[in-house]
C-alpha cells in the first residue's frame, strides 16, 4: 500500500507481532511502528496487550526517559509528519527534550555531546609546583550541540519550548543559537548568496532572530549579532528581523570590533562597506547612550569623561573604523565627516585615532 504509514518495514513489525514473532523496537523504528499499528487499529479493544499498548509502554519507560533517544525519535517523525503529529509523538518528544535541558546540571547523569574546550583551573601545590585540574562539572549549556542536528522547523519548536520553561538564561539561549548558526550557515559569501539554498538560509536567519532572548541587552555578544546582520543582509531577510538585530546591536555597540563593523555594501552602493548602516547603528546607540549619560551625571559623577566607559569605547571604535574605510577610493568626504561627527566630543578625549584616519583618507 502506497499510503501505508512507515512503509514496508513498519508493516513487517506489525505482521511479526501478529504471528507471535520477536519484535525489536528502538529509537529509529518506533515512530514508524506506532503509526503503522495505529493505521491497522491494533488497540486493546481488539486484543489485550496489543502492539499500540506495547509501544506506548516502550515510549514512556525508555524513549522519553532518554536524552539522545528523544532527539533521534523526534528526527524520525519527519518521515511520517501527519501521523506523528496527530499521535502527539512530536509534542511529547519536544516536551521531553525541553524538560531535560532545564534539569539542574548537577543532577544530569545521561550521555551528551560537548566538544567545546573544557574549563581548566590552575592550582599551586604546597611545594610551589603547578598542576592542572579539569573541572568535570556539567556546564549549563551542555545540551546545545545535540539539538543542532534537528531541522530548522523542529529546532524552532524545541527552542520555543525551552524558552517557555523559563529556566534557561539568555546566555545559554544565545550559545545554542550561535552553535546552530555555525552548524548550518555556510561560511562562504558566494554560497550564502546563491539561489540554490537562499530560501533555506533566509528562513534560518529569520528563525534565529525570532528566537533571540526577549531582553535585548542580555546574552548574545555584539560580534555574533553583527555576523547575523551581515548574513541577514546577504540573504534578504524581512525588515522586521533586520530592525530587531539593529536594535540589539545598538545596545551593545561598545563590545564590537572594527572587523565586526565591516559590513559588505550592496548595490547601488559604490563603497566597499556599508557606511550608512554603521552610521545608523551609531546614531541609535547615541540616542540610548545620552539618556544613560544624563542619568549618570545626575547621580553625581565627578569626572564627566571617566563616567562614560562605554562611550569612550565607541569613540575609539569609530576612529579605528574610519581609518579602515578611509582607504576606500569611493568613500565620499560627506560620509567621512558624518561618521567622524556622530560621536560627541567627550567620547574622544584623545584625537590621535581621528588624525590617523584623516591622514589615511587624504593620502
Amino acid at each position: 500500500m502506497v499510503d501505508f504509514p512507515g512503509g514496508p518495514k513498519a508493516f513487517e513489525i506489525c505482521a511479526k507481532f501478529c504471528y507471535g514473532m520477536t519484535v525489536t523496537l528502538n529509537a529509529y523504528n518506533v515512530v514508524a511502528a506506532c503509526c503503522a499499528a495505529e493505521y491497522l487499529e491494533m488497540t486493546e479493544d481488539v486484543d489485550r496487550g496489543n502492539l499500540i499498548f506495547k509501544i506506548e509502554v516502550f515510549l514512556n519507560s525508555s524513549i522519553f526517559r532518554s536524552w539522545k533517544d528523544s532527539i533521534i525519535v523526534l528526527q524520525t517523525t519527519k518521515s511520517v509528519p501527519p501521523w506523528s503529529e496527530n499521535l502527539k509523538i512530536v509534542g511529547r518528544c519536544i516536551d521531553s527534550i525541553a524538560s531535560k535541558t532545564s534539569v539542574d546540571p548537577a543532577k544530569i547523569t545521561w550521555s551528551y555531546t560537548y566538544n567545546r574546550k573544557l574549563s581548566v583551573s590552575d592550582k599551586t601545590a604546597g611545594d610551589g609546583m603547578k598542576f592542572r585540574e579539569k573541572i568535570v562539572s556539567v556546564p549549563k549549556d551542555w545540551w546545545v550541540e545535540d539539538i543542532c542536528e534537528l531541522d530548522i522547523d523542529l529546532y524552532k519548536r524545541v527552542m520555543t519550548a525551552v524558552k517557555s520553561k523559563g529556566r534557561m538564561d539568555g546566555v545559554a539561549i544565545c550559545e545554542a543559537l550561535k552553535m546552530y548558526a555555525v552548524r548550518w550557515l555556510p561560511d562562504s559569501v558566494d554560497t550564502l548568496d546563491s539561489d540554490v539554498h537562499s530560501w533555506r538560509n533566509k528562513l534560518l536567519v529569520e528563525t534565529i532572530v525570532c528566537l533571540l532572548p526577549l531582553d535585548r541587552g542580555v546574552g548574545c555578544s555584539c560580534s555574533f549579532l553583527l555576523k547575523l546582520l551581515k548574513v541577514a543582509i546577504l540573504v534578504g531577510v524581512d525588515n522586521s528581523a533586520k530592525e530587531d538585530l539593529l536594535k540589539r546591536i545598538s545596545l551593545r555597540l561598545y563590545e564590537a570590533s572594527v572587523k565586526d563593523l565591516l559590513i559588505p555594501a550592496r548595490p547601488p552602493q559604490t563603497t566597499l562597506y556599508d557606511i550608512e548602516m554603521v552610521l545608523s547603528i551609531v546614531k541609535r546607540y547615541m540616542m540610548l547612550g545620552h539618556d544613560l549619560d544624563v542619568a549618570k551625571n545626575e547621580m553625581g559623577c565627578t569626572d564627566f569623561v571617566l563616567g562614560h566607559g562605554s562611550l569612550l569605547s565607541v569613540g575609539k571604535l569609530i576612529d579605528e573604523y574610519l581609518e579602515e574605510i578611509a582607504r576606500d577610493p569611493n568613500l565620499s568626504l560627506a560620509s567621512f565627516i558624518d561618521l567622524s561627527q556622530c560621536v560627541p566630543e567627550f567620547a574622544r578625549p584623545v584625537h590621535d585615532g581621528l588624525y590617523k584616519a584623516i591622514d589615511t583618507y587624504l593620502k
